[in-house]
């Protein structure tokens, strides 16, 4: 049976090091037994990836790129919080923030981007419940923040 770690290299996905928080504030807190992360967006190699807002600088499916690239941020602070990402039992919910040019109703698209990758590492147990909502900013210029809730296995 496949891994988590190895179906995610088969998709071809190198978990990137997690960067450190931009203010005061911890990467991830578990409390009984869930694990809930701090947001992340969607940089790479230091760099966002895009910028802007979702609906004038960015369009919908450069937004659902960033979304991505975010759940994968995230994914690494939880596998180097966690030690490995083989302890996630569920991944209960995640809230996404999209940094949207007024009139930009399309949140939900945006964060599939995020949502489609989480089903296609973990199966069935990436399947969550979830919330995306238009903002007018978000730090730095990201278009994209999701923070995420998930069960671990005791």
């Amino acid at each position: 049976m496949e891994t988590i770690s190895e179906r995610i290299k088969r998709i071809g996905i190198d978990l990137p090091e997690p960067y450190p928080p931009a203010a005061m504030y911890t990467p991830a807190v578990t409390i009984d037994g869930l694990v809930f992360t701090s947001g992340n967006d969607c940089r790479m190699n230091g760099t966002l990836l895009y910028k802007g807002k979702v609906g004038t600088d960015l369009t919908t499916e450069q937004g659902k790129e960033a979304a991505r690239q975010t759940m994968i941020n995230l994914l690494s602070t939880l596998n180097q919080h966690l030690g490995e990402l083989e302890r996630v039992e569920k991944v209960v919910k995640i809230l996404g923030f999209v940094n949207s040019s007024p009139g930009f109703d399309e949140q939900p698209y945006v964060i599939d981007g995020a949502s489609e990758l989480l089903e296609e590492i973990f199966g069935e147990k990436g399947i969550h419940a979830r919330s995306a909502i238009g903002t007018s900013d978000l730090p730095f210029g990201t278009p994209v923040e999701i923070e995420m809730i998930v069960k671990i296995k005791s």
